[in-house]
């Protein structure tokens, strides 16, 4: 391998990908205080927020899979110099977020206490009176927000496939800051407010919905990026966007319908092990979580860019660079959290039969911690060639035939409890690394996103063509 071009691709990595893992951070540390906060309650509180944030991960993969289209679309134009395209592109995915939001609310106030009751009766057992009254309402309040949350994950996907990874880091830091501080106080009743415990905490996380989501609208509409709003007219975009982002959706879908059944499955081993499993992924995601998505996001620009750009060979070199770095990084933060997990997991509960599931499950993540790095740089960078079916391929596969079938085939089948579980969890994201890798190896993914860019106008040659007034679309010449 080209060690000095490995170098230099590693370093604009961590250029483009540091913001990224900043804001992540404080993401996962709002996550994380949510969890530290109602662990104070009961353990109740903990699997209650568990249970609704599995619901609240819907929105959170519509958003996601818009925004996939909408950095895909992004850095391809902005390697190929259409702007006009871009920003439309950018403005018709904002909007369908926004209206894919408006049905989430009418679920949260509706179906809340049903949504979360469900767990048990998958069981055979009926769920916690009070984890349902809890889970129902922090979810209604989430819920309320989920256009927002749309809004602004896809705005900064879109200002990221820009190479403007910067913007979004300082809204998010700014937004999950008071989100955290709302959570505690909120929460705890803190200052001489009403302790309102996890309705506080529902409050804080919507309030930072709608603060991000409106200073995100308020960056691409001023003068601080390169993005700006575009009147709607093309549908090819429209189109293409919706093609790109279906799997990407498909794909966050399938991994969370298939967590409904396998957080049953913890359920009938008792509280304990699901509250274990909830905190254990928790410190997993908080230590690596940052890293991962920062290099999902960097493989996309890197490899979006090239492609618009006509440089192919690039594109697939810089995908394995960022592939590489993630296994070498998070997979020796993994390990290490192998050891550490003992010391780190009592900082969230002092409840001893959650503290030894919660370790256990840490654990089982750090060793996978490398798979899971692997998949995520290398899902970005298809991402960033438009081609989402690979990664919707492997994520569905492993979850529904390993995460849940073996998981529930050697959990409560065979009768190894909890254990089975742990094999499971390994074996999903292992074959998940070695699916996206087979291909982004084997497939003919830069020929995909070369005829998507000419359906658009957004081919290698767009910026002379704008230069010589031609415009960035087909259809905009006379």
């Amino acid at each position: 391998m080209d060690l000095p071009r490995l170098r230099r691709v590693w370093k604009r990595v961590f250029a483009l990908a540091w913001p990224v893992m900043a804001e992540q951070t404080f993401r996962t540390a709002m996550r994380t205080t949510d969890i530290l906060v109602t662990a104070l309650f009961s353990p109740a509180a903990v699997v209650a927020i568990g249970l609704a944030d599995l619901y609240a991960r819907f929105p959170l993969r519509i958003g996601l899979g818009l925004g996939g289209g909408a950095i895909a679309l992004s850095s391809q134009d902005t390697g190929a110099g259409a702007a006009e395209n871009r920003d439309e592109a950018v403005t018709q995915a904002i909007l369908l977020g926004a209206l894919a939001g408006v049905p989430f609310v009418l679920f949260g106030f509706l179906f809340g206490e049903f949504a979360i009751d469900v767990f048990g009766r998958l069981v055979g057992e009926r769920t916690s009176p009070a984890v349902v009254d809890l889970g129902s309402t922090y979810l209604a309040i989430v819920f309320a927000t989920a256009p927002a949350r749309h809004v602004a994950l896809v705005g900064a996907r879109a200002l990221q496939g820009t190479g403007d990874t910067r913007t979004p880091m300082y809204i998010n830091i700014a937004a999950n800051s008071v989100n955290i501080v709302g959570s505690v106080v909120l929460g705890l009743g803190l200052f001489g407010l009403p302790r309102l415990e996890v309705f506080g905490v529902g409050l804080a996380t919507a309030g930072a919905n709608v603060l991000t989501a409106g200073l995100l609208c308020f960056a691409i509409w001023g003068s601080w990026t390169d993005a700006e709003f575009a009147w709607p007219r093309d549908l090819t975009i429209a189109k293409q966007l919706l093609v790109v982002s279906a799997p990407r959706v498909l794909e966050g879908f399938g991994s969370e319908i298939a967590e409904f059944p396998f957080n049953a499955l913890l359920l009938g081993f008792g509280e304990t092990v699901n509250a274990g499993f909830q905190i254990g992924r928790r410190v997993y995601q908080q230590v690596t979580g940052p890293l991962s998505r920062g290099y999902n996001v960097a493989a996309s620009i890197l490899v979006g860019q090239a492609l618009g750009e006509g440089d192919p060979e690039a594109a697939r070199f810089n995908g394995w660079a960022v592939a590489s770095l993630g296994v070498l990084t998070v997979g020796a933060i993994g390990l290490g959290l192998v050891v550490a997990a003992p010391r780190i997991v009592p900082i969230f509960t002092d409840d001893a039969p959650t503290i030894a599931s919660a370790v256990d499950f840490a654990r089982v993540y750090g060793v996978a911690g490398a798979a899971l790095a692997c998949f995520s740089a290398l899902s970005g960078s298809l991402q960033g060639a438009s081609e989402t079916r690979i990664p919707l391929v492997a994520r569905v596969s492993g979850m529904f035939g390993l995460f849940l079938g073996l998981s529930w085939l050697l959990g409560r089948t065979a009768g190894f409890g909890p254990e089975g579980a742990y094999v499971g969890v390994f074996a999903a994201y292992a074959w998940m690394a070695l699916v996206v890798a087979a291909g982004f190896r084997y497939t003919d993914w830069a020929s995909r996103a070369a005829d998507m860019m000419d359906a658009r106008g957004s081919g290698p040659g767009a910026e002379s063509d704008a230069a010589s007034g031609d415009g960035s679309r087909a259809d905009d010449s006379p």
